[in-house]
């Protein structure tokens, strides 16, 4: 996929997206509304590159598989590539950007496969099931430790987080997941997302936001 990575000051990263890896379950308050456990290790999967779609402008959601649910998420964008198990220094190093984005999730579809014990990529995978913002750098957190995310439905806010409240920290995290399979420049990481998701509607305007940084207003378009 040719899709280039965008920051908020208009500049662009040559390198193409990659894979779009993601945890589950990161955050305890959002595992309890869905009367999920919360994990004892990092709950991986993946979404495909080929989901990804840029927040502006707005985005469509499938009309005929169900609910289909907003999960707003911290994004983090890998400029370098990342193996085996790298050091806290070698993941800060590789960082390349933030953004806030959606993860979607056809939740009928989930719910199903979760009784059949079976993997979630019907339900996470579709097009369009990663709704991306343009990123800030970096350098913009001094501490990723204490990154806020903010989601406004219909000018209401519905999830208000910080990466403090994650269970699993985000270099942490990153490491973890370079310990399973090799990540790559142009990967993006979605950390997870506080409590407060739900059903979006076609005509829903949203604002996903790292407050203070970065902020992309985005609706749902008619199918």
């Amino acid at each position: 996929m040719s899709y280039q990575h965008q920051y908020a000051d208009g500049t662009r990263i040559h390198f193409p997206l990659g894979k779009v890896v993601c945890i589950g379950r990161n955050y305890a308050e959002h595992a309890k509304e869905l009367n999920n456990p919360v994990p004892s290790e990092p709950l991986l999967f993946i979404k495909p590159g080929s989901c990804v779609v840029p927040a502006e402008g707005g985005f469509s959601v499938p009309a005929d598989r169900g609910s289909v649910h907003y999960e707003t998420e911290i994004a983090v964008l890998l400029g370098k590539p990342l193996s085996t198990r790298p050091t806290e220094e070698e993941v800060v190093d590789a960082i390349s950007g933030f953004a806030p984005a959606l993860d979607l999730t056809l939740r009928d579809v989930q719910s199903r496969l979760k009784e059949k014990g079976l993997p979630w990529e019907l339900a996470k995978a579709f097009d369009g099931a990663c709704v991306l913002a343009p990123f800030v750098p970096a350098s913009t957190f001094a501490d990723f430790t204490d990154i806020p995310v903010r989601l406004t439905l219909n000018g209401t806010v519905r999830q208000d987080g910080n990466s403090a409240m994650m269970l699993n920290p985000i270099v942490p995290m990153i490491q973890y997941m370079a310990a399973q399979f090799s990540l790559q420049a142009g990967d993006v990481i979605l950390t997870g997302t506080p409590a407060g998701v739900g059903p979006l509607a076609a005509g829903d305007e949203l604002v996903i936001e790292l407050p203070g940084a970065v902020r992309a207003e985005t609706r749902v378009l008619a199918p």
